[in-house]
């Protein structure tokens, strides 16, 4: 792809906003040195573990959704964390855009099953990152502790092969199936995406928001 077909997977928007100090520095610290790739699974792996994944911190407020705050929260989903990671890529130089899908959780928590309504979580997102010429999708929703926890294995990231949920789980359950590709986006679509959720999980959208007001 020539450099104009990349410019917007390249340009800080107001979500993914890689021109922020706190995103600079991020990427500053963890991007390290050698080829794009290895920078890509750098980065990686630093955003996967760097905020803790919590469904608790699920909202629709714009500002959860902007790469910068995403890096000073105490817990977040998806959606945030993958456009972190494109944001600290491309602060490094490597194109990024948002990719979003409909995945059915077969292992989702009773509660959570509830106040969603189903077990399909709509939209959720990861992130492509162009390396090597080619575009791979990377997914650094679970950090560690959050897998070791629910007994899930972390998704790995060579740089080079799609790293997307888990099929099954380390006991042969099966846990994550894709039943909808959305798409990719250089911005994060953040009117479809709330509306959509106001939509489809209005119960979870209160619930959660009731939480974090509890907690301050």
């Amino acid at each position: 792809m020539s450099t104009t077909d990349l410019a917007g997977a390249l340009s800080p928007s107001g979500f993914i906003d890689s021109d922020s100090e706190a995103i600079r520095a991020f990427a500053a610290r963890n991007a390290g040195p050698g080829t794009e790739r290895e920078k890509a699974v750098r980065l990686y792996y630093a955003v996967r573990d760097a905020v803790p994944y919590d469904l608790r911190y699920f909202g629709v407020e714009r500002e959860i959704f902007i790469a910068s705050r995403c890096l000073a929260a105490e817990g977040t989903f998806c959606v945030p964390k993958a456009i972190t990671l494109a944001a600290a890529a491309r602060a490094t130089g490597i194109p990024a855009r948002i990719g979003f899908a409909d995945v059915r959780n077969h292992l989702a928590s009773p509660r959570i099953l509830e106040l969603m309504g189903g077990d399909v979580f709509r939209w959720h997102a990861y992130t492509l990152l162009f390396v090597d010429g080619r575009w791979v999708k990377a997914t650094p929703a679970f950090d560690s502790s959050f897998c070791a926890r629910f007994d899930v294995s972390p998704l790995d990231f060579d740089g080079s092969a799609d790293s997307v949920f888990h099929p099954f789980d380390p006991s042969g359950r099966q846990h994550m199936e894709y039943v909808l590709d959305r798409g990719a986006h250089d911005e994060m679509p953040f009117d479809a995406f709330r509306a959509a959720m106001l939509e489809a999980y209005p119960r979870l959208v209160t619930a959660m928001a009731a939480e974090r007001a509890a907690r301050g």
